[in-house]
């Protein structure tokens, strides 16, 4: 479970050891222990670090810092089960060009043997969390002196680089370990540094607005990832940007940030463009840029942009279009003559319009193969050679499909109509030329056929009783009751869209997903979609994706064996809760209850929908600003279990989730 506590700033904190560092009121402070991890945040001035203590069998300090994606991580060898313990919060530090943390913590371990220390970019501290690799280049020694263990490097590039050393408090260095002392604990004194260059943050006051629900875990989290060059998809995993994370995430808090919050997320997409419009999923940076230059026969840091998603793609144009034509109405034209500086292309300067547009004139052409000869062949495909495309990016999460439902079914449609939306309030006429304007003034019209043609190809039908036998031996393989699921069945035939759908013949890879919410939040589906598709995914576990604790992200009930190998409990986009992915659609419901053509009916089980997810968003709020939760069933129900707890789970979520935090915006609705 996860605990918060929000640190007393007017605590006086002794001082600790070499860094010295004099007392201060942090601009922002905050401590929570979420499964194994103990986590503590600090933002001050040119500082922002967050340190993860690790507890349990395999023991870790890690120091993640916002400044270039870097941290520090050290390692230890196995031992006998150990807790940490805070003794002293962090305080922010700063020596010359390095800034940092100083803290002190104790763990009640006989010994610590450190196994590997990483201090670079925070992508190859996640690639030894994960697999164990690193670059050797990156590699460093400890020297020991007395009491103290350092571990010191600067950038491959001669830049300054980065600091760890833990200096023993209680207990002692011996034969390269640290043991106990006659305590039995080890204690201390760890000082974590970086030479990146410092972010600016975006203080709280200049980014949410008076409608933002009062949520101090998730205030402290919003707070920690904002900052005016970009925001951070999350900690400790992704402190730095990354394009879909932040579409989606200011697109759903929209209704409580700021403009200056919504144009700082907007221009960090539209700097990271692609030549040709592309999106970019994820950048590269600091240090693992220094690497990748070198790799490909290059000096320098210039970042490295990643270009192979293509969700991200089709989110830019209904996000800004939402908008300019909503909230920032009144300085749509003077926000996109903004001049705008290229991050991907160095040099160049356009305007937020001229940007927009590159991106629209992206989408259209994708879309035309399909609007004009609608088939499977014509989708919009994740790119050849790959196992992802869209934000189900582990290798399994699409099934090993390549046209995915969210993408096709909802995503370019939305931004085809984004371009037909934004043409016909006026807002492009500066920054369209005539074979522009001529072919922006077919969206319409494609955007027509995408919302027509496209659902149906995902639709999968399952007759009744075969599917509640598939209903029942999935249940029996998982130790789960089957009868809720099956109560709710009924005796017509199951009705779902299809995950994604094969290369090999274009069969729809069976498995029920939370997609839904996309179609529901970007476009208008019509009454009897919403009793069909709505319907089915809120029917309870395993014959929807309803559970006591949330909303699952997949339900491979009616797929293979082998695919239900695939989406277990502990896997990534597996049969697992994302705390966005429950947002996404109770906003998408939201914005279906606000339609004046639903017949009572419709509308009835919408609102029967709304108040089921809420139930089960409110079973799940203490973990509620985490990335991702997986479950147990025990004593009668579902519980929760935090991802990366087990020895199964493949990886570890976020402590601090960028589109975690939006249910600062995404609120419960009202009494109707």
């Amino acid at each position: 479970m996860r605990m918060m506590v929000t640190l007393p700033i007017l605590a006086l904190l002794s001082t600790i050891g070499s860094a010295a560092p004099a007392p201060v009121r942090p601009e922002l402070a905050y401590q929570l222990t979420e499964g194994q991890n103990l986590n503590a945040f600090v933002r001050n001035g040119p500082v922002a670090a967050h340190l993860l203590l690790r507890n349990g069998t395999d023991p870790r300090i890690l120091v993640a810092f916002p400044a270039g994606n870097s941290g520090v991580g050290l390692w230890f060898d196995r031992t006998a089960r150990a807790t940490w313990r805070l003794d002293q919060p962090p305080q922010p530090l700063s020596r010359g060009a390095l800034h940092g943390i100083g803290v002190t913590a104790s763990i009640d371990a006989p010994r610590l043997v450190p196994r590997q220390a990483v201090l670079s970019s925070v992508r190859f501290l996640r690639d030894y969390q994960a697999v164990g690799t690193f670059p050797a280049e990156v590699g460093v020694k400890p020297t020991i002196a007395g009491d103290t263990m350092t571990w010191r490097r600067t950038r491959l590039d001669g830049a300054p680089g980065y600091d760890l050393s833990l200096r023993v408090v209680e207990g002692r260095i011996a034969g390269g370990a640290i043991v106990a002392g006659a305590n039995r604990r080890i204690r201390v004194e760890i000082t974590a540094l970086t030479g990146e260059t410092p972010l600016t943050p975006l203080p709280i006051a200049q980014l949410l607005n008076a409608n933002a629900a009062a949520d101090p875990a998730a205030r402290n989290a919003l707070a920690f990832l904002s900052y005016r060059e970009k925001f951070l998809a999350g900690s400790w995993r992704f402190d730095t940007y990354f394009g879909r994370d932040t579409l989606m995430s200011v697109r759903l808090l929209m209704p409580a940030l700021r403009p200056v919050a919504i144009e700082s997320g907007l221009n960090a997409v539209i700097a990271r463009l692609s030549p040709g419009g592309e999106v970019a999923h994820e950048e590269g940076i600091g240090e693992f840029a220094v690497v990748a230059n070198r790799k490909a026969g290059r000096a320098g840091d210039a970042a490295e942009f990643d270009y192979g998603m293509v969700d991200d793609d089709y989110m830019l144009g209904p996000v800004a279009a939402d908008y300019l034509l909503g909230p920032g109405r009144a300085r749509a034209a003077a926000y996109l003559a903004e001049p705008v500086h290229s991050e991907s292309q160095p040099g160049k300067r356009e305007t937020v319009g001229a940007a927009l547009v590159r991106n629209l004139r992206f989408v259209l052409s994708q879309a035309r193969p399909f609007a004009e000869r609608p088939a499977t062949a014509t989708l919009i495909a994740i790119k050849p050679g790959r196992m992802t495309g869209e934000w189900r990016d582990s290798d399994e999460g699409l099934g090993r499909g390549i046209y995915p439902y969210d993408v096709n079914a909802a995503l370019v449609p939305a931004a085809i109509g984004a371009a037909d939306r934004l043409l016909r309030a006026g807002l492009l006429d500066a920054y369209l030329s005539p074979a522009d304007r001529a072919t922006f003034q077919r969206a319409g019209a494609m955007a027509r056929t995408w919302r027509e043609k496209a659902p149906p190809l995902f639709r999968v039908e399952i007759e009744s009783g075969k599917a509640s036998e598939q209903i029942r031996r999935y249940a029996a393989s998982l130790g789960v009751p089957a009868q809720p699921g099956l109560a709710a069945l009924g005796r017509e035939p199951l009705v779902f869209h299809a995950l994604s759908l094969r290369k090999s013949d274009g069969a729809p890879v069976p498995i029920v997903n939370s997609d839904e919410g996309f179609a529901l939040l970007f476009d208008t589906p019509t009454p009897a979609d919403l009793d069909t598709y709505i319907g089915g995914i809120m029917r309870p576990f395993p014959a929807g994706l309803m559970t006591d604790i949330g909303l699952l992200v997949a339900n491979p009930a009616f797929a293979d064996t082998a695919a239900q190998s695939r989406f277990t409990p502990a896997a990534y986009h597996g049969a697992v809760v994302w705390s966005w992915q429950q947002a996404l659609l109770a906003a998408g419901i939201e914005r279906q209850l606000a339609r004046r053509d639903l017949p009572p009916a419709t509308r009835t089980r919408l609102i029967a929908a709304q108040a089921a997810l809420w139930r089960a968003i409110g079973a799940a709020r203490a973990v509620q600003s985490s990335e991702l939760w997986s479950w147990a069933y025990r004593d009668g129900r579902y519980r929760i279990v935090p991802f990366g707890a087990g020895k199964a789970d493949v990886d570890e979520s976020n402590a601090a989730q960028l589109w975690s935090t939006v249910y600062l915006a995404v609120r419960p609705p009202k009494a109707r």
